[in-house]
This record gives C-alpha cells, structure tokens and sequence, in this order.
C-alpha cells in the first residue's frame, strides 16, 4: 500500500501544474469522470484526477479490501472494535428479510417491531386518535436531543418541509437556556408534544432541557403532563420516573452509533411531519444507496469514488478542509449533519491498533446553501490563498412550480459557481475587463492583479430530479458510505468519539467552580476567567 501512495504523489508532482480545464480536451472526460445510481447523478469531472490517478485510487482501495470492510459492516461483524460493537445503522432502512445476525441473534425482528410502535404512535398523534389532555390535537412536537438526537432529525425534518402534513416539529439541543426558553416563548403547552430524546437518559445538555419543558408543561397540565411525552430512550426505569407510558418509548441498540441513528426511532419526529409512506420512501432511498455501495463496482461506486476524491485532495493535494454547497434552501442543514458524520467519525489520530496514523485523516467540513454563500465566504473559495475543494448538490426540479424562474436563476448559479472555480480569469483578461471599466497604464495593471482569478480549483457536483425523500435517503447513505471509505482506507476506527469525553468530564468538574466554589487546583486561564465571569454575572445582579 506504501508503494501506491508513493506513486500517488509522484503523480501529483507531475501533474499538478495541469489546469483542470485543459483535461477536457478529452470529449469524453465527463462520462469518465461522472457516476450515477437511478437519477443521482456524482460528477467529478472538475476535479486534477486523470486516469492514472483513478486507477490507482482504486488499487488503494483494493489493498485496504475495502469490499471486505463493507461486507464486514453489513454483515454484523463488530467493526468498531474500541467498543467491540457491531455498526448496523444500515438494518434500520433494510427491505430484504435476509437475517442480519448480532451475537447470533437475527435483528430485524426487533427493529421492525420498534419500526411498527413508532408508526402506530405517529399515525396516531397525526390523526388525532391520540389526544391532548384536553382532548384535542397535538399541532406542535419538540425534540429535545443533542448532537445525532438533533442534527439529523431536524436536518431532514427540514429538507421534506414540502411532504409535512404532521404536526410542526420544533428541535431544541443546545443548553443555552435560549435555546428552549425561545422555543417554548412560541408555542401553546396545552398542544404540544415533547420528544425526549436520549438513550441513557443522563445527556446532560438534553435532561437539562427536559426539565424545564417538563416544569413548562406542568404550569399547564399538572398531572396530565405525562400524556404530552414520549421518550427514544433504553432507559425504561428512567422514563417511567416521569410517567411516560412504556407504549411511547422508543429504544434502539447499541450498534446504533447516534451520528447515524436518524433511520430508527432517532427519526420519530421525520415521521410524525411526514407520514409513514413518504418515512418508508426515505428508508427506501437509502437502502437503495446501501445496495448499490455493496454491489456496484469500485470504478463505478458513488460512495466509493466520492471518497477517492476526498483522498486525492486530502492526503494527495494536501487541501485541509471541503466546502458542502447545497444549492437546495431545504437542504440548509446538511452542512452542519455532515460536520458530525464526518469529523466526528473520522477526526482520529491514531489507527485501529492504537499506532499513530502516518497521514491526514479527516478535512474540516463546512459551508453554507447557495446562494448565500455566494455573497459571504465565496471570496476565499475563489480568491484566497488556500484551496477549498468545493461539494455542489442540485436538483433539476423544484417544488414550486409556480416560481420556476427562481430554480432556473438557482441552477445558473450553482453551475457557474462551479465553472468559475475550474476556469478562473487570466492576467490578460482581467486586463481586458480593466480597461472596460475605463482603467488604463499603471490603474490597469493594477486593477488586474485583483479581478484575475486562479481558477484551477477543483468541485464535484451531486445532482438529482428532486429532493424527494426517497433522494434524501439517497444522499445521507451516500454521505455515510462516504465516510466509511475515506476511514478504512486511513486505517481508523469511524464509529467512535472518545475524543468527546474529556470536555464533558471537565464540564461536570467545573460546574461547581462556575457556582462559586474553589479555583485554587485550575490553570491560570480558567481560573481568571471563573472570577471574570464570577464578577460579571454579580454586577448584573
């Protein structure tokens, strides 16, 4: 394997200097270079790969038997072996009733069990057969959860608004007391439903959360409060402490990492927005995806090669960070899901064996809805002095027929964008520009040096018919298979967060030093900043 990375960057070394737009001389550049899976369509044809180097990538892949990771995973075997724990979000959205074993035991009985409770209970609440303690009809739900209990729920509540017929759905996570206090502010206690979503039942950020939404809906309720409560939770002892009726609990396992848990009962709020029939769809996408990562070959694998992509720029180009551009207003979210599943997945140093792993692991992942973005940090994507490879999604149709001229404007943009960053503007033609904006001798000179672009900057492009929930699950299975194929060819384990635990147990510590007990044992740093904020908060009272 050593010896394919070598040749890698000799590669690169000779090559690097190759604008990206001179390789589609090659007519047939964009077929090669481009991917589908039913109408999702992965284009990274605008990106420094050429043939060589995507042979190669597959080799790299092929000596880390990337297909007997996978095989690994879906199969059960305990991949994640700092916990000894099989990762099986993938049973969550399986349609085959082929057994998936744990430990001996066939799952899927009981996620389709869950998967049945969660249903009758959504359709339910959605209906109006369960009740208020009023006897009217929930309008409104709250998720309290944090981190995968929060981001993907919330993000794909967000990006099938258009298939709500449910109750709004509402998410609170951070423990900033804003957060919930703004969130209650707006909402009518005797129509709400409150989710609390925590598998032990001791996230503090979420049980904190909890608490004041109980003592809200208790002002309110009193002892009917528990009827407006159900819990995704193990803790059976936990929440029948707060009288939640043990039909309205929904638990799931432990080879559920919760960065990948929006499949399960995680994704209760998806379906009380959406209904079981558009909830099946989205499960159906992603099984799709599931599929098509286990069979379709490494050359022609959408997960696969999105992963080689991020390789070749990562560890190849040595670009540190990956800019998620979804030219989608409901896919506003994504970004910030996808900052979780991947560097909280792959933001490791260390290999499966404990070694030190001997190269970059996991970029920084950021970005913003276009066209947003266009208007704040696309300056430095074109312009700045490092280079963000860059990730557009865009669909061919909308949902709003009636404003077709605003998604033809979007999809301009998107694909201009993505132009732009390849093609850049040379010297001479900013000269051009510059003498047409009426500058001339030195001002021209000048004004060239700043409007000339680069370019050479590479993007890939994700394109679909329409975000459907079916093309949501598409998309987040693609994300996730992503993910796992950048780790196992780094070697590291993607399925834990030890790095987490630090800041929560000194969180716990600090607690009582915020609440005015001794400093005395803390660095100079944290100790002046208690007794600032100490002081602070004693001249505001």
């Amino acid at each position: 394997m050593s010896d394919i990375w070598q040749q890698l960057a000799e590669l690169r070394a000779k090559t690097s200097e190759t604008p990206i737009l001179s390789l589609f001389d090659d007519t047939k550049r964009f077929a090669q270079f481009s991917a589908e899976d039913g109408d999702l369509l992965l284009d990274f044809s605008k990106t420094s790969l050429d043939s060589t180097a995507l042979n190669l990538l597959v080799q790299l892949a092929e000596s880390v038997d990337l297909n007997g990771k996978v095989a690994a995973m879906f199969r059960g075997d305990p991949i994640n072996t700092t916990e000894g724990r099989a990762v099986l979000h993938t049973a969550l959205r399986a349609r085959s009733d082929a057994p998936i074993l744990v430990d001996g035991e066939d799952v899927l009985p009981g996620i389709r069990t869950i998967r049945n409770q969660m249903e009758q209970f959504a359709e339910a609440v959605r209906s109006g057969e369960i009740k208020t303690a009023d006897g009217g009809r929930f309008t409104d739900v709250i998720n309290i959860g944090i981190g995968g209990s929060d981001l993907g729920p919330a993000m794909a509540t967000l990006a099938l608004a258009p298939y709500h017929d449910g109750p709004r759905c509402h998410f609170v996570s951070n423990v900033d007391g804003a957060h919930i206090h703004d969130t209650l502010a707006n909402l009518d206690p005797q129509r709400t439903l409150v989710i609390i979503a925590s598998k032990t039942f001791t996230t503090i950020e979420t049980m904190t959360n909890a608490e004041t939404a109980l003592v809200w809906l208790r002002a309110a309720l009193g002892d009917k409060a528990a009827d407006h409560l159900a819990a995704v939770s193990t803790a059976q002892d936990k929440t029948a402490a707060l009288g939640i009726a043990p039909e309205r609990v929904f638990g799931f396992e432990n080879w559920v990492g919760g960065r990948y848990s929006l499949w399960g009962p995680v994704g209760l709020p998806i379906l009380l927005a959406i209904g079981t029939g558009n909830f099946n769809e989205f499960l159906r996408g992603a099984d799709a995806m599931d599929s098509h990562f286990q069979n379709a070959p490494l050359n022609e694998n959408l997960p696969v090669l999105l992963g080689l992509v991020g390789i070749w720029h990562n560890n190849i180009c040595e670009y540190g960070s990956r800019a998620v551009l979804p030219y989608d207003q409901h896919l506003s979210r994504l970004p910030a899901y996808l900052q979780q599943l991947d560097m909280e997945s792959n933001g490791k140093q260390v290999a499966q064996d404990g070694s030190a792993l001997p190269r970059a692991s996991g970029p920084i992942v950021w970005g913003e809805p276009g066209t947003n973005g266009q208007h704040a940090f696309y300056q430095l994507i074109h312009q700045g002095t490092a280079v963000v490879p860059t990730e557009f999604l865009i669909a061919a149709e909308a949902h709003e027929p009636d404003l077709q001229h605003h998604h033809n404007l979007l999809k301009a943009n998107c694909l201009a964008q993505s132009e732009a960053l390849m093609r850049g503007r040379s010297k001479s033609e900013a000269s051009e520009v510059a003498a047409a904006r009426g500058f001339d001798g030195a001002e021209r000179t000048r004004m060239a040096a700043h409007l000339s672009f680069p370019g050479n900057r590479p993007s890939v492009t994700i394109a679909y018919s329409k975000l459907t929930p079916f093309v949501l699950g598409q998309i987040i299975a693609l994300y996730e298979h992503r993910v796992f194929t950048e780790g196992a060819i780094w070697g590291l384990n993607s399925f834990d967060q030890w790095g987490v635990e630090l800041g929560k147990e000194l969180a716990v510590a600090l607690l009582p030093l915020v609440e005015g007990a001794s400093t005395d044992d803390k660095d100079g740093s944290t100790s002046g900043l208690l007794s600032k904020l100490s002081q602070n908060s004693a001249n505001q009272t």
